[in-house]
């Protein structure tokens, strides 16, 4: 088997979630080396279960593989895209800033809404089809990979909820203090370690709370 098949995506092509995820971590390093910028995006195909369902799981994959050929022309020619799970994309921007993201991603979010039409060789149907999207970006929004991945997933979280075929920014979000779900000495240890490394407390929990939420997969939204 060829070792590179390890990097993609079967169906799609694009860079696999493992593969997206050395990429990110290699360019926000980058970018805290130099003080630059990098975006993060995540893309969802809203309501994709009832796309399946309606059309079938073959018709389904053209649908997906419609979309990623509306991604990839239409996102920056510089910019890393990889399927993350499912219908969900990941789009990095190395040295972007969110802004400019945002508006390639409305590009992209009104080419799939206006399309309508789905063809190949062996069908051809017409659905209204829609995405939604979240954006982080480096430095403004996070300064590690795992803040940059929670605000973007939070960003499209909050588009779907919204009603979903819309791109959302990431924005301040609200903190919560310590409680009594901590034993004192894990607080002791937790003090220990960030005077330590020089982080701050609620950065390693929130770290360590997202290690925990990719642990058990708790990352995809329904779609």
């Amino acid at each position: 088997m060829n070792f590179e098949s390890y990097h993609y995506d079967g169906l799609t092509t694009l860079l696999n979630r493992q593969a997206f995820h050395d990429q990110l971590e290699m360019i926000v390093k980058e970018a805290q080396e130099i003080e630059g910028s990098v975006t993060l995006a995540f893309a969802d195909i809203d309501r994709f279960l009832e796309v399946n369902e309606s059309v079938g799981h073959k018709a389904g994959d053209l649908v997906l593989l419609t979309v990623v050929n509306d991604i990839k022309e239409l996102i920056e020619e510089d910019a890393i895209i990889a399927r993350y799970g499912g219908d969900e994309f990941a789009i990095l921007f190395p040295g972007k800033e969110r802004e400019s993201s945002f508006l390639n991603l409305e590009r992209v979010r009104q080419a799939v809404e206006n399309r309508g039409q789905f063809n190949d060789e062996h069908s051809s149907f017409e659905l209204k089809i829609t995405i939604s999207a979240g954006i982080a970006s480096f430095p403004v929004d996070g300064h590690s990979v795992s803040e940059l991945l929670r605000k973007a997933d939070q960003a499209m979280y909050r588009a779907k909820e919204l009603g979903g075929n819309q791109v959302r920014l990431a924005y301040e979000e609200r903190m919560v203090p310590k409680t009594s779900h901590y034993t004192q000495t894990q607080l002791e240890r937790l003090s220990r370690l960030s005077e330590k490394e020089g982080i701050g407390e609620a950065v390693l929990l929130r770290e360590a709370l997202d290690n925990l939420l990719l642990k058990y997969r708790i990352t995809d939204i329904d779609s």
